[in-house]
């Protein structure tokens, strides 16, 4: 009978330090490995943006009676190869300051935010959006829920640099794909897992383009 005990305490022991271990991993280990990959594709992505050349830019005629000038500018965009770092994303309210991914599998989110497939470049006319961790892996989107209608989004390509305003804060379900389709206009969608530490619902910042290189074309399009 006491062996039975001790063979049963062994076994919470054993249970209880492997089970401690592995949050350790995925809290503090993935967050170095993160640390490491952002830190190399920062200055990487700086340079390739900096000594890239500058995109075509199309002149668009304004309709006649527009108030402003007569044609503004606009710079097309166009996605980026799988798995590739291909713009900033900074939010100054919450301290965030990460390389943007082509991608939303497992293995590109494990490097940081990525961007969804089949929807716009940020800067570009529609719906742009990018998910990112809210637990591990350097948690990008860790306080998201901390922005309020008004703050602003950065996100730099190799377009330009383009700001967006919060609009919109919504808790939704994993089904609810509609967060993701086409808008009028030129919005920025975040979306990351809710509550911390679960995957049971989906926090979504919806924000509008309000500065930009495109934005003039973008407003006009819209008005």
């Amino acid at each position: 009978m006491r062996t039975r005990i001790q063979v049963l305490g062994w076994a919470f022991i054993w249970s209880g330090l492997f089970i401690f271990g592995y949050l350790g991993w995925q809290v503090f280990v993935t967050d170095l490995l993160n640390n490491g990959v952002q830190a190399r594709e920062q200055e990487d992505l700086a340079v390739a943006i900096a000594d890239a050349p500058s995109l075509p830019v199309q002149e668009v005629d304004v309709p006649p009676g527009t108030p402003g000038t007569p044609t503004i500018t606009f710079t097309p965009e166009e996605a980026p190869g799988f798995g590739e770092a291909f713009a900033f994303i900074r939010i100054p309210e919450i301290e965030v300051d990460q390389v943007v991914f082509a991608g939303v599998d497992t293995r590109t989110l494990r490097s940081g935010p990525g961007h969804m497939p089949g929807t716009p470049v940020p800067g570009q006319p529609g719906n742009a959006v990018i998910s990112g961790h809210r637990t591990t892996y350097g948690s990008p989107f860790h306080n998201l829920d901390l922005l309020e209608a008004g703050d602003r989004i950065e996100v730099e390509t190799f377009a330009g640099t383009h700001i967006y305003e919060v609009r919109e804060i919504q808790i939704v379900r994993p089904t609810d794909i509609w967060v993701a389709q086409h808008r009028d206009g030129g919005w920025l969608t975040l979306t990351t897992c809710h509550p911390k530490f679960s995957a049971r619902q989906r926090l979504v910042v919806s924000a509008e383009l309000v500065e930009g290189p495109n934005y003039a074309y973008i407003h006009l399009q819209n008005s």
